[in-house]
């Protein structure tokens, strides 16, 4: 009986932190976006007239990224303070992530304000994978270690492309994003606040976003700009890779194949959207890296969906993610076949919105040719 009181208090004191945690960095982002609002109504804006990418007809500031960045940073070193872990700045695969995420700061800082050539972009996103290479976090799937680096810095430059890309229309990647945290929380249950640094960074971007995401509900008052979906591309790929891709892995307790559909899982979303999207462009003969209104958010709003049901669309779409991702941690063995249902799902999403979008590129084109 002891023992089970000494367990509830134990919980309710992490349940405490964390609330306390979530609401420290969710007030700190209102405040930071409130001043930037107010006092940098046009900063961060490439150019006023340059809105053929982006869904909305207005300019707004594309500022909110430096919320996020500023929220982890001081997060980073509250933390080491709080808990007396000067250890912190020791371990190699925090430093990792701390130089990568400075990185990939500053990149989409350059491009929010110089529009940086395709080609740095990729150099500099190329690094970031290196960094964590190098300091010890990369996706351990195959036995030949230089298989698992390129693999690492594949994935890293894909997700921060494809975050990036999500960044079309008001309230995608914040809610996205704020999905895919809270399915690497989720399956991370039961774990330990106290000297679980991971977690406590996971919770402060999760508060970051959650004020940001007040301002950048549709209509949006301000976008969070490369400088943000640029630093959530590498802050979630760093993390994807420690708790989805390796999960288990040092228990031994895991599959690759069960481990690959936990990816899958939790990125559903910009994964679909990227692919969805890469292959339209491929199949008009266009580059995929020019930007452009066919992604999947477009093609909803294009059959008839406002801003505000697209946003709600895919909030319902990430909390499907958050689901069945903890379900596949948490239930299914991992050698069971209820993960190849799992999929055939993924699969019937990717056909059905990849058929949507196929047939509104055709109306829209048969629209142009009316017109000419």
């Amino acid at each position: 009986m002891l023992a089970l009181f000494k367990s509830m208090r134990e919980s309710l004191q992490s349940l405490i932190l964390l609330i306390a945690f979530f609401s420290g960095a969710f007030v700190m982002s209102l405040l930071i976006n409130s001043f930037f609002l107010k006092f940098a109504n046009t900063l961060g804006i490439r150019n006023k007239n340059d809105v053929t990418i982006r869904w909305s007809a207005k300019s707004k500031p594309s500022l909110g990224g430096i919320s996020f960045y500023f929220t982890f940073l001081i997060g980073f070193m509250f933390y080491a303070i709080i808990y007396g872990e000067s250890d912190v700045f020791l371990n190699k695969n925090l430093l990792g992530l701390f130089f990568s995420v400075t990185l990939a700061f500053l990149l989409g800082l350059s491009d929010d304000a110089y529009n940086t050539r395709p080609l740095l972009k990729l150099l500099i996103q190329i690094i970031c994978g290196v960094i964590l290479v190098l300091t010890g976090s990369e996706i351990q799937l195959f036995n030949i270690t230089i298989l698992n680096s390129i693999l690492t810095v594949i994935w890293v430059v894909g997700i921060m492309n494809s975050i990036n890309m999500l960044d079309n229309m008001d309230g995608i990647t914040t809610i996205t994003a704020i999905c895919i945290i809270v399915s690497m929380i989720g399956i991370s249950i039961p774990f330990e606040i106290v000297n679980n640094v991971d977690i406590f960074l996971l919770i402060i971007t999760l508060g970051a976003l959650g004020g940001f995401f007040v301002f950048n509900f549709p209509p949006a008052k301000m976008f969070m700009g490369d400088t943000g979906s640029q630093f959530l591309g590498m802050f979630l790929a760093y993390f994807s890779i420690k708790h989805l891709w390796n999960n288990e892995i040092d228990t031994g307790d895991y599959s690759i194949f069960s481990n690959l559909t936990l990816v899958a899982t939790v990125f559903a979303v910009p994964i679909i959207d990227t692919a969805i999207v890469t292959i339209n462009r491929i199949l008009r003969g266009q580059s995929p890296m020019i930007g452009g209104k066919d992604h999947t958010t477009h093609h909803l709003v294009y059959k008839g969906f406002t801003e505000k049901q697209v946003t709600l669309t895919f909030l319902v779409l990430g909390m499907m993610s958050i689901l069945i991702s903890f379900v596949l941690k948490k239930y299914i063995p991992i050698q069971s076949l209820f993960i190849i249902a799992i999929w055939l799902f993924f699969i019937f999403i990717f056909i059905l919105f990849f058929s949507l979008s196929r047939k509104q590129e055709k109306l829209v084109n048969s629209k142009k040719q009316d017109e000419d």
